[in-house]
């Protein structure tokens, strides 16, 4: 690779972003169905802040009907009450739902005004032209339980014990997933399987019609037991090994967008515009990285495999600056210097063409960039003393992603006062044991 070339003519392609998003970037991402909208690392100020962006003009002015992020089901179901003008409260009780580590993903300055405003902008609308905030991820197992049970209480009482019964498996290793996971995978003869998916298949037989004259909440309770019965399966893989249990969840995540989609077609009668907002691990090609070497796909791969031309796949990068992370998990977050991107990385690369940019590069341009650098990822634990080993890989940039926002100094997100965390059942943190 002749590295001053491309050098070259990544700047004579490079669009600044001294005030935002460019106009090219909203017209590329207007033209697809789906926004798959990344980061680089999940505590980064300015990439939530130019995702929320890019969103609200995708809400505002193409008529984008669900913004889903790597979140919980159940937590984000809280916020896409509230933004439909459900419930009451503040936005801070909006949030409330994102209870464990790290919570700062969730609940930051960026993610409370972007729904403040998603709430505003939905009280004009009719409910079949408002937009919600969905979730994808599947760590809240007895969370979704919760949810299912509360539903099947209001609607069919009867279904509510047969789920009691099913759902209470789990009691024998006192809710804690960890424990529950490590038995269950190594072949002691115990595992839920069965009991969860007879409860899904129940629920979606027998659809229950919904008490509350929300809409959408049988799908809700259908979208809680599959979450149930694929965190089950995730749990039991997560001893197996890292792509195992990898793959179950973007799965998950792929079929949850797949779901939704979906839902919102049957109920407004046309496919729906979507923005997904996730880590550049989730929504980059990972058959475009090294991950795909370790077996591992992810939700960009599967989007493009499912949806073609309607995704539009959007990375983040940048040099150095400050970011929100811990040191291990549960730990508490700190702001941490980010250290200069390594040498034969796209970081250091992109520093050399001198302004934050965007990047859309024609075919020539997509070609020259299909050669594998290093890549950084910074999830919810930052390792500057290891950083080579801990965060980064080898990606084909131009085929890893439609488009590339490069910001080269960032500065840490700012995250929304702790609330205490109720004693509630042993689930897992968020993005364990990946990180990201």
């Amino acid at each position: 690779m002749d590295a001053d070339s491309l050098l070259q003519d990544i700047r004579a392609q490079a669009l600044p972003l001294r005030s935002g998003a460019p106009g090219p970037l909203l017209e590329a991402l207007a033209r697809r169905r789906i926004s798959l909208l990344g980061e680089a690392s999940h505590g980064t100020q300015e990439f939530y802040a130019v995702r929320a962006q890019l969103t609200r003009a995708l809400i505002e002015q193409h008529g984008c009907r669900a913004v889903v992020i790597e979140g919980d089901w159940p937590d984000a179901w809280r916020i896409n009450r509230w933004v439909r003008g459900l419930d009451a409260g503040s936005a801070e009780d909006a949030l409330s739902g994102f209870e464990r580590f790290p919570t700062w993903m969730w609940r930051n300055t960026v993610v409370r005004d972007f729904i403040v405003w998603l709430r505003e902008f939905n009280a004009r609308l009719p409910p079949w032209q408002q937009c919600g905030f969905y979730g994808m991820d599947l760590y809240s197992l007895f969370g979704s339980v919760r949810e299912v049970l509360a539903y099947l209480d209001r609607a069919d009482p009867e279904a509510a014990q047969r789920a009691r019964r099913r759902y209470a498996c789990f009691d024998h290793f006192q809710q804690n997933l960890q424990a529950y996971g490590y038995a269950a995978g190594f072949g002691t003869g115990f595992s839920c399987e069965e009991a969860v998916v007879a409860q899904l298949t129940d629920l979606l037989r027998n659809r229950p019609p919904a008490e509350d004259g929300d809409p959408d909440a049988l799908f809700h309770a259908q979208q809680n037991a599959r979450l149930v019965r694929n965190a089950e399966q995730y749990y039991r893989s997560m001893f197996r090994g890292r792509a195992s249990s990898w793959n179950l969840r973007d799965l998950h995540m792929a079929d949850t967008l797949q779901a939704l989609s979906a839902h919102l077609q049957e109920r407004s009668g046309q496919p729906p515009r979507m923005a997904v907002w996730a880590h550049n691990s989730h929504l980059g090609d990972a058959s475009a990285t090294s991950m795909s070497e370790q077996g591992e796909w992810n939700v960009g791969e599967l989007m493009r495999q499912r949806w073609g031309q309607d995704v539009f796949l959007l990375g983040f990068t940048t040099h150095e600056g400050t970011v929100r992370a811990a040191s291990d998990w549960d730990s508490p977050a700190q702001v941490k210097r980010v250290r200069p991107g390594l040498a034969g990385s796209w970081e250091a690369l992109f520093h050399e063409v001198g302004d934050d940019f965007l990047l859309l590069p024609d075919e020539a341009l997509r070609r020259r960039l299909d050669v594998p650098l290093l890549e950084r990822a910074i999830g919810v634990i930052y390792l500057p003393e290891t950083e080579r080993r801990s965060h980064y890989f080898h990606a084909r940039i131009g085929a890893q992603f439609d488009a590339v926002i490069h910001i080269d100094s960032t500065q840490a997100l700012e995250s929304l006062p702790e609330r205490p965390a109720p004693a509630r059942d042993a689930e897992v943190p968020e993005t364990y044991p990946a990180g990201v």
